[in-house]
């Protein structure tokens, strides 16, 4: 038997004794660069190539979807563009940003609530909202950028959605999900959550129907554990990766200064996260918050207004996520006759990639 140092020399031994660098922060953080972080994540479980994988959340996973079909994942996406609709186009109404065309879910409740109205165990309030002539879905009210003519066309095309998200979640193997926000906006008679305020986008601020709210760890913590079940019991052979955002928020209403109402949110998600993961064999967490806006980065993953994440900070992400999930060379790279560098090593993309966020359109409102 190999004895250690400690008990060579016959001193007392230390659980800390002999652990990984990854254990210690001199090792794991101080000696390594933020460009190349060093074990910093390790997989829960294997995506195998046959995987069918659904993805969803707040605006930063849409690089999360974008990377994987790069990388020649299996990624759903159940309401495909039309035929003959531009990229650039397609991206303002919804499509190919997930798995399925309900837009950004910022919060737990979003997802939750989503979920069981899918599955036909839940129906939802004041789901139209108006501006000028025009209709929209309030629970997805940036797909249809400049809505729909009736009432009708916007109860006609929620049902149709409904059944793709109830058809994502039963097909799905592993559901990718970025936690993003603890705000919400609320339906007081009913407890219906929106993914924006009314006024925002759509619809008329009124105090009396519809109230902020800012959803606690427990609260965060029991909707998962309840769209968990749900989609279980449905599929139950589903996995789950969880991230937390990055991206600070661009205004709150809870009356708290900005930067310490994006600390309590954050903190909360990662908590929950975390909490998941540890006692849940079928959920891994993947530390995209902590690459991006963890005080060892330096800020230097963000833009110059300190929210949006730069080119370079996505690029880490994903080198980290893929030095453990790695299938294939990306798609552009397989075509070319040269050899492919690995993810590890491929160059970070030269420009900011846009997302679709609606809570971006809050800072329309500072003065």
């Amino acid at each position: 038997m190999k004895l250690s140092p400690q008990q060579f020399l016959g001193k007392p031994m230390s659980p800390y004794a002999g652990l990984p660098s990854r254990s210690y922060w001199r090792l794991g953080v101080t000696e390594q660069h933020p460009t190349a972080p060093v074990d910093l994540y390790r997989k829960k479980f294997a995506i195998k190539p046959s995987d069918q994988i659904a993805t969803a959340g707040s605006c930063f996973a849409q690089h999360i979807a974008k990377h994987l079909r790069l990388h020649n994942y299996q990624v759903i996406d159940k309401e495909p563009k039309p035929l003959g609709l531009a990229e650039a186009e397609a991206s303002k109404y919804g499509y190919g940003l997930y798995s399925a065309r309900y837009g950004n879910l910022y919060t737990t409740r979003q997802l939750l609530q989503l979920t069981l109205e899918a599955f036909g165990e839940f129906e939802p309030a004041n789901v139209v909202w108006t501006k000028k002539d025009r209709f929209f879905d309030a629970l997805r009210p940036s797909v249809e950028p400049n809505g729909l003519a009736s009432e009708r066309e916007v109860a006609l095309h929620r049902a149709s959605h409904l059944r793709h998200v109830a058809d994502m979640l039963t097909s799905a193997d592993i559901i990718i999900f970025t936690l993003g926000l603890t705000e919400t906006w609320e339906h007081v008679a009913s407890g219906t959550v929106y993914p924006t305020a009314p006024g925002v986008i759509a619809g008329r601020h009124d105090p009396e129907t519809v109230r902020f709210r800012n959803l606690t760890h427990s609260e965060c913590l029991s909707d998962f554990l309840k769209f968990r079940e749900a989609v279980k019991q449905r599929n139950p052979r589903v996995k789950f990766l969880l991230t937390v955002s990055p991206v600070p928020l661009t205004a709150t209403a809870g009356g708290e200064h900005v930067l310490a109402a994006t600390l309590y949110s954050k903190s909360v998600l990662r908590g929950v996260a975390g909490e998941l993961a540890q006692t849940c064999a079928d959920i891994d967490y993947f530390p995209s918050y902590e690459i991006i806006a963890s005080h060892p980065a330096r800020g230097f993953f963000y833009e110059g207004n300190l929210r949006s994440v730069a080119a370079a900070g996505v690029s880490v992400v994903m080198k980290t996520f893929f030095e453990q999930h790695a299938l294939a060379a990306p798609k552009a790279e397989a075509r070319s006759s040269k050899p492919a560098p690995s993810p590890a090593t491929a160059a970070p993309p030269k420009k900011h990639e846009e997302l679709v966020c609606e809570e971006a359109m809050l800072e329309a409102f500072a003065q």
